[in-house]
Parts: C-alpha cells; sequence; structure tokens
C-alpha cells in the first residue's frame, strides 16, 4: 500500500498538483478493511515523512463485532509521529442515532479548530441534542456493559443470518453471489454483476457510489432488526428468481428463433426450410 501512496503523490507532484493531507477511513467503508497497527505506524510515518496531514475517520470504531478482530485507534498509538497534523473524526452511527446529525472532531491543532468553528453558526447542533449526547456519551459504564456487548452480539446475529441466507439463495437458484466476509461494521459488500436491475422494492447502494471501479458491486447492510431483515432477504430472493425465470425466457426465445428458420446451402442455392413444427431440414 506505501508504494502505491508513494506513486500516487509522485504522478499529482509531476501534474503540479499540491497534495495537503492523507485521508484514511479505519474500518474502511464499504469494504469494513481494519487497519491493523502495523499499518497504522506506516500512514503515520509516511504522512510525517511528506509532511501531510493525516485524517482517520473512525465512524465505525465501536462496530468491531468478531472478537477476532482488535481495533487498533490511531490515538491509541505509543506516540504519534505528528501530532499537530494528526486529526480523527467520529460520528452517531456506532450508536444507530444518525438522526442526531452530529459529529466529533479531535485534534492538537489550534488552527485546524479556528478553520472549523465558523462551520458552528451554520451546522450547529441543538442544545437539547447536546444535553442527551452529553448524558449518553457519560454513561461510560452503561456503555461498555450493556450497550455495547448487546449491540455486537445483534451485529453478529444479523451478520451471520445473512452470509446463510446469501449461500442458500445461491444453492437454490444455482445463482454466483460474491460476497466479501467481515466481522466489523454494518455492511457486506457483494457482487451482483448478472442481476443488473434488482426489483422487489429492493435499495442497494452501488459501488459507483463508492468510486469503485469495477460494475456491479454493491453494499447491503444488515444492521436492522430481524423482522426487516428477513423482508428484505425473502425480497432479496424474489428478484434472484425473477431474474433468472427472465434469462430462462430469453434462451428459449433465442433457441426458437434460431430453430424458426434454417437457411441452408443445397445445390449453389440457399433454401428455407420449414418443418411441421416450424422448423427442420429439407435436404436437396
Amino acid at each position: 500500500m506505501m508504494g502505491k501512496l508513494e506513486q500516487a503523490l509522485l504522478e499529482a507532484k509531476t501534474k503540479s498538483k499540491k497534495v495537503k493531507g492523507l485521508l484514511l477511513a479505519n474500518p474502511q467503508n464499504p469494504l469494513s478493511d481494519v487497519n491493523m497497527k502495523e499499518s497504522l505506524k506506516e500512514y503515520l510515518k509516511f504522512a510525517k515523512r511528506n509532511e501531510l496531514h493525516l485524517m482517520v475517520d473512525e465512524t465505525y470504531m465501536q462496530s468491531v463485532f468478531d472478537e477476532t478482530i482488535i481495533f487498533h485507534s490511531v490515538l491509541c498509538s505509543e506516540s504519534l509521529l505528528d501530532p499537530s497534523r494528526t486529526h480523527v473524526i467520529w460520528g452517531s452511527k456506532d450508536f444507530g442515532i444518525t438522526g442526531f446529525h452530529f459529529g466529533f472532531l479531535y485534534t492538537h491543532n489550534d488552527d485546524v479548530v479556528c478553520a472549523m468553528s465558523p462551520f458552528g453558526y451554520l451546522h450547529s447542533v441543538s442544545g437539547i441534542t447536546q444535553y442527551k449526547l452529553h448524558r449518553l456519551l457519560g454513561d461510560r459504564d452503561w456503555i461498555k456493559r450493556v450497550y455495547l456487548p448487546t449491540n455486537h452480539s445483534q451485529l453478529q446475529e444479523a451478520y451471520v443470518y445473512v452470509t446463510k441466507r446469501l449461500r442458500e439463495l445461491e444453492e437454490q437458484y444455482e445463482f454466483k453471489i460474491t460476497f466479501r466476509s467481515c466481522g466489523y461494521g454494518l455492511y457486506i459488500w457483494i457482487n451482483l454483476k448478472t442481476l443488473p436491475e434488482p426489483h422487489h422494492k429492493l435499495i442497494l447502494s452501488r459501488g459507483k457510489s463508492y468510486i469503485f471501479k469495477e460494475p456491479g458491486w454493491f453494499r447491503l447492510m444488515f444492521a436492522e432488526n430481524s423482522q426487516r431483515l428477513r423482508e428484505g432477504m425473502d425480497r432479496f430472493g424474489q428478484a434472484i428468481e425473477e431474474q433468472k425465470q427472465y434469462w430462462i425466457e430469453r434462451m428459449l426465445e433465442d433457441a426458437m428463433r434460431t430453430q424458426a428458420v434454417y437457411l441452408i446451402t443445397c445445390s449453389g442455392s440457399l433454401v428455407s426450410a420449414s418443418g411441421p413444427q416450424g422448423w427442420g431440414l429439407n435436404w436437396c
């Protein structure tokens, strides 16, 4: 990865583009990749070496539900190599309260704080919301003992259900569904290249929305209550069944069209051949 970053930075410089920062999402959205401790160190070194601001988006830091995966925040590093250029942002998605419309910026840089302050006038958080957030986030004992274990358990259960249903749908309809396994985040990255138009009131985030070049990839959210999740996967199965039936009908139509008329070469001439069922061969 460092080689690609070095190459991208070099190409930007050759085009006279001034690069001022590196944006890192951890866990990544939508692939849900978690950066290991060693990787974070490399990013910090790269940013310091090239005098870049490192902006780390840790919005889903508390949504790692696989106990075998350890999330490392950049703030937990033994020492920040360049504290004034290292910034962390976090939001409401770990608590499922995106309707509160709030976010946090952690930085040691006074200039960054001054630059961000004017946004408070146009995008301020109401006093009621701030009070509720203060009460929620201030109860660390409840968050650690009750909320996070319950949330992780429910995410794990939903993830297991969705991946199991995807495999069942593959077997049932003989329809290949490629997806990335993960143990963190709220979604699965799946490939539905042969299912171009999923109907049945399904809404899937296209890979194009995440600047993904390869077509056919979608983000499937599984962070829902069990009833809605079952309904969504049932509709997903109906969409696959409908698409498979569509391709079967297309193949039959193509086969009938091919068999309807034959042009054969006979004695140097082209002869149209038609039998009692609308198809056949007449030899001369």
